[in-house]
């Protein structure tokens, strides 16, 4: 079973990238579980149908510890298993604790005690690492590859910088790699040619380009993911691809983030900052 984690700065389309993604895995026959670690609880939302899903936190709130598995994963698209973390009533708690709290709730009702009969786990996790909840994935070896969606824009390119640097400080402790940057593509002047590049600084692969395209917007308004609604959509083989090279990739790397300096360098260096 491998254990994936979707990285990136909030609002680059980290949700809905691990969505189609994970659509095109279930449609290659795999057997996908999907954890969303972010409190608005919309990781989820695109392989339901557009259901709502009954948070982890939500449900100990609720019942207490009295807590089975079916109360907290439902089967979407493909027989994709589904899990929202859920976050805490608003100005109270902390958000990453509860998805410590979610987490360790979920091995202990035995979410992954079956291995064989998951070929993934994927976590998809609110933003930069910005506290220790939301590292947890890293931290704790609950996710051994990384992923970080990017784009040619200034601080999506920062905080994949900053992922990587989170990276490199629980690579020993948790045995975590990153296995390439999604280009979720923006149509920033030089983007393809841009993230390549801090690929290669990184010392790690633009694993795929995705286009831009209305599509997904029309999909995401159908709650659906693009394969669902428009399966012969050129965008759905976009994803398609993607879920291929993610399960034969072979390259998981411990990253070399680059200094603020040369992060900039590299802007000017393709004409952003100019």
């Amino acid at each position: 079973m491998r254990k994936v984690a979707i990285y990136g700065k909030g609002g680059i389309g980290k949700s809905t990238t691990t969505q189609n993604t994970v659509a095109g895995l279930a449609e290659m026959g795999k057997k996908v579980m999907v954890v969303g670690c972010d409190p608005k609880a919309d990781s989820t939302r695109l392989l339901l149908g557009g259901l709502a899903q009954r948070t982890v936190l939500d449900t100990l709130r609720e019942e207490g510890e009295d807590v089975e598995l079916e109360d907290v994963r439902k089967s979407g698209f493909g027989g994709t298993m589904c899990t929202e973390s859920g976050g805490p009533e608003p100005g109270v708690g902390c958000a990453g604790r509860g998805i410590i709290t979610s987490i360790n709730l979920l091995e202990q009702l035995g979410a992954y005690a079956n291995s064989e009969d998951l070929d993934y786990v994927f976590y998809d996790v609110l933003g930069d690492v910005v506290c220790g909840g939301f590292a947890m994935p890293i931290r704790e070896g609950k996710a051994q590859e990384i992923y970080i969606v990017v784009s040619g824009e200034m601080m999506a390119m920062y905080a994949a910088n900053n992922i990587c640097k989170g990276i490199v400080k629980f690579a020993e402790a948790g045995g975590v790699r990153l296995g390439g940057l999604i280009c979720n593509s923006r149509k920033v002047d030089n983007e393809m040619e841009m993230i390549q590049a801090l690929a290669d600084r990184l010392g790690t692969q633009m694993i795929h380009f995705v286009p831009r395209d209305n599509m997904v917007q029309r999909a995401e308004i159908n709650r659906k993911t693009v394969i669902e609604y428009d399966s012969d959509h050129s965008q759905a083989d976009e994803y398609r691809t993607l879920a291929k090279k993610i399960d034969a990739n072979q390259l998981k790397v411990i990253p070399t983030p680059l200094p603020i300096e040369e992060l900039e360098s590299l802007l000017i260096e393709y004409g952003i900052a100019a």
